[in-house]
């Protein structure tokens, strides 16, 4: 492994092998590698804030793959670089993940102007993994303007996978609006960008419906962006139909919040929420790791299934004694 500063500098000079590397290195669970990630992380050379991030979203068989493989070649041929993670759910059983995202995408992959990275979920909920923010970071670091993070799909929350994009596009197919009451409504809120993949053939009307229904009910929503209108378009990713009009959108987004300002706030935001979030995973870990606490969860938790103890009192008990072997250690 090269020392941090070696590879920082590496990923400054856009060297894309290092930044598969240090990618792998943040994502490593190994103690010894979180501390090198740590310190490359504070090492990376500073970004602007000329990237956009993008959160794309959406339901199992939505094309999501296709989509970027298609918005991905226009963003080329914009004169953009693109770096897109993706995200693929891990096995709640084994947890393992297949990460095939990488080969639904050939063009991107073969692009010296593009960077496909996926990543497993490790059981992370909001759509994404646990270590995405940094990737993002390491992405920009490396010259990446453009940065698209594919989630696993419209789940229970994709809280996470918006509160770490400048931009969030909701990806649907025809038929959906039938029903709308089966994607959740926060999801819609979240969205900056509806697209409806799929119109075309014998799927065009269709499409249209569900164009025009979406387009009725975020009349209804409040944006997530102030004094944005949330655009619903109908494309077609696999016959490139529609892509380049969706694209036109984003940058019209992204020239919107930065002259409102609003890119610059929900950067401190997402670097805000970032901070949080590893301090909620950073507590947790030394808490499970404590090892006076440890034989005492499990005791606990014999108590909570066995109808002895509610849920909320075992965790209240747990807190409270670590807090107190905290203050006498």
């Amino acid at each position: 492994m090269n020392s941090t500063a070696s590879l920082a500098a590496a990923i400054g000079n856009q060297d894309r092998r290092a930044l598969a590397q240090a990618i792998t290195l943040v994502e490593s669970g190994l103690k010894e590698h979180q501390a090198q990630a740590h310190e490359l992380l504070s090492k990376l050379p500073a970004c602007g804030q000329s990237s956009l991030r993008i959160g794309i979203t959406g339901p199992p068989g939505a094309g999501k793959s296709t989509f970027i493989e298609s918005l991905g070649g226009h963003m080329i041929d914009r004169g953009h670089s693109l770096a897109v993670l993706t995200v693929d759910p891990s096995s709640v059983i084994s947890g393992g993940s297949i990460l095939g995202d990488k080969t639904r995408m050939p063009q991107l992959s073969a692009s010296d102007k593009a960077f496909i990275r996926p990543s497993p979920s490790s059981g992370i909920e909001g759509g994404v993994g646990r270590f995405t923010r940094e990737a993002i970071a390491l992405c920009e670091a490396g010259g990446f303007d453009r940065v698209i993070v594919e989630t696993v799909g419209v789940g229970q929350s994709e809280l996470r996978a918006a509160q770490m994009t400048d931009l969030f596009v909701l990806l649907l197919v025809p038929g959906s609006g039938d029903q709308l009451q089966g994607i959740k409504r926060g999801v819609m809120e979240l969205a900056d960008l509806i697209l409806v993949n799929k119109s075309d053939g014998d799927l065009e009307q269709a499409a249209n419906r569900t164009v025009s229904e979406y387009a009725t009910a975020t009349g209804f929503l409040q944006a997530r962006t102030p004094g944005w209108k949330v655009p619903v378009l109908g494309m077609s990713a696999l016959d490139n139909v529609g892509v380049e009009e969706a694209l036109d959108q984003m940058e019209d987004f992204f020239a919107y919040v930065n002259d409102a300002a609003v890119l610059a706030s929900r950067r401190e935001v997402q670097a805000s929420d970032a901070m949080m979030q590893a301090l909620h995973e950073g507590l947790l870990e030394q808490f499970l790791k404590n090892p006076d606490i440890a034989s005492e969860v499990e005791r606990v938790r014999l108590d909570v299934v066995k109808g002895r103890m509610t849920s909320g009192l075992a965790a209240r008990q747990l807190i409270d004694q670590f807090t107190e072997d905290r203050g006498n250690s």
